[in-house]
C-alpha cells in the first residue's frame, strides 16, 4: 500500500485572518443575511477559526462540538474561502446526500464563492449500463417484484445525467435487483467496455477531478486508499484540505478496509457467474455445470465445518484436529481447477476472461489468509500486527485477516506534502480527553479541542437510571427493562427511542410492547428495525407525534427527530462491545503484554463514544426537553460508572420514577405556556 506522498502539489490559498471569520458570522454577516433562523453562537465561530488556522498552517486538527454547535457550517465557511481543493467526507450517504443538496449551496450562496461541487459514490450507488444490458437480455431476476424494478431502472437509466441509484425512488435501495445492474470492482470492464464513453462511474470521477470541493463518504475513501478503486486516490494528491465529518466511525471503516475479507459468498456469486459465461460464450468447452458443482459444495462444505448457526473465532481458537482446514484446502484446490478451466477458454469472451481473473484473485487471497496463519520463522507464535478469525453466518463463511492497529497505516496515508486534516464529530472524547481516539488514529501529539453545545442541557433534560434493575446477563433482563420503561413510556405519551445493544433484545421488546399496548389499551404505533427501512420507520415515527421506535445500532447515530415527536429515549444497557470478538480481544491482550489495562484504556472509551452517540438523539435543538433513561445498573454500582456519566451532557440527574414522571408533566405545561404566549 503506497501512502500519498510527494505527487502533484496542494494550489495555493487566499490569506485567511481571524477577522474574517468573526465578519463572517457576526449578526450582521452574510451568513445572518442569507440563512433562515441563523444567530451567532460563540463555540461555532471559535470552531471555524481553528479550523480555519489549520487549513492556512496545513495542519491537522481533532475537533470535538457538542449538539447544537452547528459544526456543519463551522467547517464549511473556512472550507469554501481559503481550502483550496477540498475532500469532503462524510460518515453515511444521507449526510453526504444533505452537504451536497443542501447545505454546501446554503453557504456557497450566502458567502457568493464560485467554488465548484461534485458528489462522488461507491460504484454500486451507480446503475452500469453493461450490466443493466445483460440482465434485461438474460433475465436472471431472484424476485417477483425485481421484473417492475428492472422496468424502473431501464426507464431511469434514459432520464438520467447522473446514473445515482438514490434518484430513483420508486425502486427501494435495498432491492436486490441492484445487485445485477451495478458494477463491481471485479466486474467492472473498465475501458474495455462498450459503454466506457457513457459510463456514469467514470463521469462522476471525472467530475470530481474538476471540482473544487469533493464530497465522498468514509467508506468510498478507505476503499480507495486501500483499493485503489473509487476515483479518491487521484483526487488526494492535489487536495489542499481533508475534512472527516462523522469522524468518530473512522476507526472502524478504516479498520474494514485496511484489513482483508473473502467470503464463501463471493466464492458461490463467482460460480453462477461462470456457469452462465461458460453456458453462453463457450458451451462446448466444458462441462460447466459439473466445474461448478465441485466448487460449490467445496464452499458450502467449508461452512458447514462449525455447526452453529453464528460463529466468531480466533484462527488460534480453531482446533487443529478441526474439518475446517481440510476443507479450506480443499476449496482452494477446487477453486485452481475450475481457474484452469477458465484460462482454456478465456479467449471466447472477455467476460469469461473476467472471471477467471476474479478466480484468481480469490484464490491468492484465500492462499494469502492460509499463509499469514502459519508461524513465521523468525516465530512460533501468529503474527501480531494482525488479526486471522473466522465468522460464521447462517448461509455463508468469511476469513478475516484485520490490523490490530490503523494507527500506523493510517499515519503512513498522511505523510508526505503536507495538507490539512480536519477530524469532527460530536462524540471523540471521553471527558474531554482525546488520547483513546488520537491513539486509534495515528493523531498523536495533534491538536484538539471540545466546543460545548450550547443547549441548557441542566433544564431541558433529566438523567434516570430506574432502580432494582437485575444484571445485565440476566436471562429476563429485557423484560425487566420493558417493566421499568412502560411507566414512563405512558408518561411521556409514546414518543420514546427505545435503543437496544442487540437485536434479539429489538425482538424482545417488540413482542412484549406489542402484548402491552393491546392489554392496556395505549394508542402509542410501534416501530420496528427491520420492519421497514430506516429513513421510512423515522418518517412515519415524525409524522405520528405519539410513536414508540424500537431500534440498535443503527439508530444510535445520525438520527435527527426535533420538537415534540421524541421526548424520551430509553438505554437498554451499556453498549461494551460483545466479548466474542477476536479482534477487541486481540487488542486488549496487545495493551496489556504492554503493562496497560485493556478495559480501562480500550473497552470504556470506546463504550463511553457509542454512549453519547445514543444520548445525544435526546436534545436536537434549543426548545427541546425529555429524559435519558439508562437502564443498565452498571452506571451507579460500578466504579467505571461515574466516568461514563460525567461524560454524558450535563442532565439534572435522579433514581426516582416519580421525579421522571413529573419531568414530562411540567415539559407540557411549560409548553402549553409557550404556545399561549
Amino acid at each position: 500500500m503506497t501512502a500519498l506522498t510527494d505527487i502533484t502539489a496542494p494550489s495555493p490559498v487566499p490569506e485567511y485572518h481571524d477577522t474574517d471569520i468573526d465578519q463572517l458570522f457576526n449578526a450582521s454577516g452574510p451568513l445572518s443575511q442569507a440563512v433562515r433562523g441563523f444567530r451567532p453562537r460563540q463555540s461555532q465561530t471559535e470552531m471555524a477559526k481553528a479550523i480555519a488556522n489549520a487549513i492556512a498552517n496545513r495542519q491537522a486538527l481533532i475537533a470535538e462540538a457538542g449538539t447544537g454547535t452547528g459544526k456543519t457550517f463551522a467547517y464549511l465557511v473556512p472550507a469554501l474561502l481559503w481550502g483550496g481543493k477540498v475532500i469532503l467526507s462524510t460518515g453515511t450517504k444521507n449526510l453526504q446526500d444533505q452537504l451536497y443538496l443542501r447545505d454546501i449551496p446554503t453557504v456557497r450562496k450566502a458567502l457568493n464563492t464560485p467554488v465548484s461541487v461534485a458528489l462522488l459514490k461507491g460504484r454500486a450507488n451507480y446503475v452500469c449500463h453493461f450490466h443493466l444490458e445483460r440482465t434485461l437480455q438474460n433475465g436472471r431476476l431472484t424476485a417477483r417484484e425485481d421484473v417492475g424494478h428492472l422496468r424502473e431502472i431501464s426507464r431511469f437509466v434514459k432520464t438520467t445525467s447522473s446514473g445515482d441509484k438514490a434518484e430513483l425512488s420508486k425502486v427501494p435501495e435495498s432491492a436486490s435487483v441492484w445487485n445485477l445492474v451495478t458494477s463491481t470492482r471485479d466486474t467492472c470492464m473498465g475501458n474495455e467496455c462498450q459503454y466506457y464513453q457513457d459510463c456514469f462511474v467514470m463521469k462522476a470521477r471525472k467530475e470530481a477531478q474538476q471540482a473544487d470541493v469533493v464530497v465522498v463518504n468514509h467508506h468510498l475513501f478507505f476503499a480507495d486508499v486501500a483499493l485503489k478503486d473509487t476515483g479518491v486516490a487521484e483526487l488526494l494528491p492535489t487536495a489542499n484540505t481533508v475534512i472527516f465529518d462523522e469522524a468518530h466511525q473512522l476507526p472502524e471503516t478504516a479498520t474494514l478496509f485496511f484489513g482483508e475479507t473473502i467470503s464463501t459468498s463471493q466464492v458461490l456469486e463467482l460460480c453462477r457467474d461462470v456457469l452462465a459465461e461458460g453456458l453462453a460464450h463457450a458451451r462446448d468447452g466444458a462441462d460447466w455445470a459439473k466445474v461448478v458443482s465441485t466448487v460449490e459444495r467445496a464452499a458450502r462444505d467449508l461452512r458447514l465445518t462449525f455447526p452453529q448457526d453464528i460463529v466468531r473465532l480466533a484462527v488460534n481458537q480453531i482446533a487443529p484436529s478441526s474439518p475446517f482446514f481440510p476443507a479450506l484446502d480443499k476449496l482452494r484446490e477446487e477453486l485452481d481447477i475450475m481457474v484452469g478451466v477458465l484460462e482454456g477458454q478465456a479467449e471466447r469472451a472477455e467476460t469469461i476472461e473476467q472471471c477467471r481473473t476474479r478466480g484468481l484473485e480469490l484464490a491468492k487471497r484465500l492462499a494469502d489468509w492460509d499463509a499469514a496463519r502459519q508461524p513465521t520463522q523468525e516465530s512460533t507464535e501468529y503474527p501480531q500486527d494482525r488479526v486471522l478469525w473466522v465468522e460464521a453466518f447462517t448461509s455463508s463463511l468469511q476469513l478475516h485477516l484485520t490490523p490490530l492497529s490503523i494507527a500506523p497505516i493510517f499515519s503512513k496515508q498522511r505523510e508526505g506534502t503536507p495538507r490539512a486534516w480536519i477530524f469532527t464529530s460530536a462524540t471523540l472524547a471521553v471527558k474531554n480527553d482525546f488520547n483513546h481516539y488520537a491513539s486509534q488514529m495515528g493523531l498523536w501529539n495533534e491538536p484538539a479541542h471540545t466546543w460545548p453545545s450550547p443547549f441548557d442541557y441542566g433544564n431541558q433534560g433529566l438523567l434516570y437510571v430506574p432502580e432494582n434493575l437485575p444484571a445485565p446477563n440476566s436471562f429476563d433482563y429485557t423484560d425487566a427493562v420493558i417493566d421499568a420503561a412502560l411507566p414512563m413510556i405512558e408518561a411521556a405519551g409514546g414518543r420514546t427511542f427505545l435503543l437496544c445493544t442487540t437485536i434479539r433484545a429489538v425482538n424482545r421488546a417488540a413482542e412484549r410492547l406489542r402484548e402491552e399496548f393491546e392489554k392496556r389499551g395505549l394508542p402509542f404505533p410501534l416501530m420496528v428495525q427491520g420492519e421497514a427501512g430506516r429513513t421510512e420507520l423515522l418518517d412515519r415515527f415524525r409524522a405520528a407525534g405519539n410513536a414508540v421506535l424500537i431500534g440498535s445500532q443503527s439508530f444510535w447515530e445520525g438520527v435527527d427527530v426535533r420538537g415534540d415527536a421524541l421526548s424520551l429515549v430509553i438505554i437498554d444497557k451499556l453498549p461494551f462491545s460483545p466479548p466474542d470478538d477476536p479482534v477487541l480481544a486481540a487488542r486488549i491482550d496487545a495493551l496489556e503484554r504492554k503493562g496497560l489495562n485493556g478495559f480501562v484504556h480500550h473497552q470504556l472509551p470506546a463504550t463511553i463514544i457509542n454512549l453519547k452517540q445514543g444520548a445525544g438523539r435526546l436534545i436536537r435543538d434549543e426548545t427541546d426537553r425529555g429524559v435519558l433513561m439508562i437502564c443498565d445498573p452498571r452506571l451507579i454500582t460500578k466504579p467505571y460508572g461515574r466516568r461514563i456519566w460525567q461524560s454524558l451532557p450535563p442532565f439534572k440527574r435522579t433514581r426516582d420514577a416519580d421525579i421522571a414522571k413529573a419531568f414530562f408533566e411540567q415539559a407540557h405545561v411549560e409548553q402549553l405556556a409557550d404556545n399561549v404566549a
